[in-house]
């Protein structure tokens, strides 16, 4: 912490931060270091509105984007030096796409009142984000439009992502279901439209309703979606998640740091160990680990495989969702020589955990060039004749254009990231504009489109397949030598010829895989463009063998949010398709 606390004062004070001194005053303002880099400030509550309507629409090159809202119990937290007292801190992540620039806000909470005003009024997506705090902390928003629980069943009791919640079902009294209690479960199970924000008509009109799941082929998981109907046209569409909630941020902070990573490959399912690279940076970037760079080019093209395998298996489903057979069993054919590739370089397929601190678990194996090359030549006119399929199809046409637009404005309000904004005609994307992992060495386009609609989102795949060719192209070519894996005391686990040398390494090999290596004091945020959109680890640590804070911000929980505007006045065949063109898996929703 002291080596970031040096850090940032060497580099000065943040433009944005002289822009609230200049506005606000500095008073009140209480400045943190953080490892990522990110400008962090403490401000009092009473001052929240004030300075996040300024970022929001007054200061130059505003911070349009509320990226992300989470809870932190600080309760038992031992290194907080130069921070307020908290008991609960509220962190807000704003982003300007202007300015290519973040902006980190705390407020700190009393246990005995955790409360704040909402900002639901400021930016549409905090609906969740305020729900999701509620739900997991018991922090109150005031002024909420519907401040219930959103993951979690209405009955539970205690908030998960407190200190004293158990973090196993060992520490718990076994189930049970005496009559009174199931008595009160079926009656909170009751529908009742009003509270949902569903509104009749009028005196003489009633509510005619759908259910679409939880349990449909149409919602790709364990997914629901209340509709309220005028005949076939769909007047509202309230999505309703968690049934598919394994609480991936508590375990967390129950898992050695190393321990943690396969349980990232689970998060979205469909990304593989796309997903362990910003939980891994983030460590990396607590720790002062440089990863080599054989170690990062091999993340590179590990990644893009699985930027293919997410996008084909889009691709098929789309169509199949539209009601065209045949592409799915295609792709799926075409997604199985992908996987035998991934698996013979990582010893797995979807779930490969391959990335390590440090670097990646092994080395490339012998002969590993060829069959990618194979894959390189096969693939570009198998996406070809896919276009001529789907994309040309008329059917597929008439039923997706037009359907489900949205605006990058509204993308941007609602904290719409990867395709889905692309698909709006706004060239964002995080490997791009900051690079990480040596992306800024590589040559690739940002596919984009114009309408935003459900046409538009799967044309921005499809070409970021091709894109996603040439990367993993450029990866062959020009693969450094080098070692896989950093030589440092925090890489977990060790390279092989630091294990096995003397007594002292073998025991470092020990601990660092048993117990966790101990990570410095310190806050890091680190984000990618995801399989979906931006996926980011914000992890805290106090100094130990495990996180104290794992925070995941995902795509698919904001996009899920949006379906209400995607879909009213549209025809329940149309809400189908647009499901089909979010791409969303629950368990990146719920987590």
């Amino acid at each position: 912490m002291e080596t970031a606390v040096r850090q940032q004062k060497g580099a000065g004070v943040a433009p944005v931060i002289e822009a609230l001194h200049g506005r606000f005053g500095a008073e009140g303002f209480v400045p943190q270091a953080t490892h990522d880099g990110i400008p962090t400030v403490w401000l009092p509550k009473e001052r929240l509105l004030e300075v996040l309507r300024y970022l929001k629409h007054e200061i130059g090159q505003p911070y349009g984007m509320l990226y992300d809202l989470a809870g932190i119990d600080e309760r038992v937290r031992v290194h907080r030096e130069g921070m307020p007292d908290s008991d609960f801190t509220v962190v807000y992540h704003l982003l300007s796409f202007g300015r290519n620039d973040d902006i980190r806000l705390k407020v700190a909470l009393p246990e005995s009142h955790p409360t704040l005003p909402s900002i639901t009024g400021l930016w549409a997506n905090a609906n969740w984000y305020e729900r999701e705090a509620f739900d997991m902390f018991g922090i109150r928003f005031e002024g909420h439009p519907n401040l219930r629980r959103i993951l979690l069943p209405p009955t539970w009791n205690g908030h998960p992502l407190r200190k004293d919640h158990p973090a196993r079902a060992t520490e718990m009294e076994p189930f049970s279901l005496p009559e009174e209690r199931q008595e009160r479960e079926q009656e909170a199970l009751k529908f009742v439209p009003e509270e949902w924000g569903m509104q009749r008509h009028s005196a003489e009109s009633d509510f005619m309703f759908l259910n679409l799941g939880p349990n449909h082929p149409s919602v790709h998981g364990v997914f629901r979606v209340a509709l309220q109907l005028d005949g076939e046209e769909i007047v509202d569409a309230v999505p309703d998640i968690g049934y598919h909630h394994r609480a991936a941020e508590k375990m967390g902070e129950r898992q050695s740091w190393h321990t943690y990573i396969p349980y990232t490959d689970r998060v979205d399912y469909l990304g593989g160990s796309l997903n362990n690279l910003p939980y891994l940076m983030a460590i990396e970037k607590m720790a002062g680990i440089e990863v080599p760079e054989r170690a990062q080019v091999i993340r590179v093209m590990i990644s893009e495989f699985y930027r293919i395998a997410s996008h084909l298996l889009f691709y098929g489903t789309f169509a199949q969702d539209i009601g065209q057979m045949s592409p799915i069993f295609y792709m799926f054919i075409d997604r199985e020589k992908l996987f035998e590739i991934i698996e013979a370089i990582t010893g797995a397929r979807m779930h490969s955990s391959y990335f390590r601190i440090g670097g990646v678990a092994m080395d490339l194996p012998e002969g590993w060039a060829k069959r990618i090359r194979e894959f390189i030549a096969y693939f570009p006119p198998r996406l070809d004749d896919y276009d001529t399929m789907v994309m040309e199809n008329g059917l597929i046409r008439r039923r997706t254009r037009g359907i489900g637009a949205y605006t990058t404005n509204e993308a941007i309000e609602w904290g719409a990231t990867g395709p889905g904004l692309r698909a709006t005609g706004f060239g964002w994307d995080y490997r791009k504009a900051r690079p990480y992992s040596g992306y800024q060495n590589f040559e690739f386009e940002i596919p984009i489109a114009q309408h935003g609609d459900c046409y538009d989102r799967c044309l921005v795949r499809v070409e970021e397949m091709r894109q996603s060719i040439r990367i993993i192209e450029q990866c062959v070519n020009n693969m450094p030598e080098g070692p896989h894996k950093a030589y440092h005391p925090l890489t977990t686990p060790p390279p092989k010829d630091r294990t096995m040398h003397d007594i002292e390494t073998l025991i470092q090999h020990f601990l660092s895989v048993s117990w966790g290596p101990v990570i410095p004091p310190g806050e890091a945020c680190i984000t990618v463009e995801a399989t979906k959109g931006l996926n980011g680890y914000y992890l805290t640590s106090d100094g130990n063998t495990m996180s104290y804070r794992t925070r995941i911000r995902t795509p698919s929980f904001p996009h899920l949010q949006m379906i209400p505007i995607m879909s009213r006045g549209l025809m329940i065949a149309d809400l189908i398709a647009i499901l089909a063109s979010i791409d969303f898996v629950m368990a990146d929703v719920d987590r």
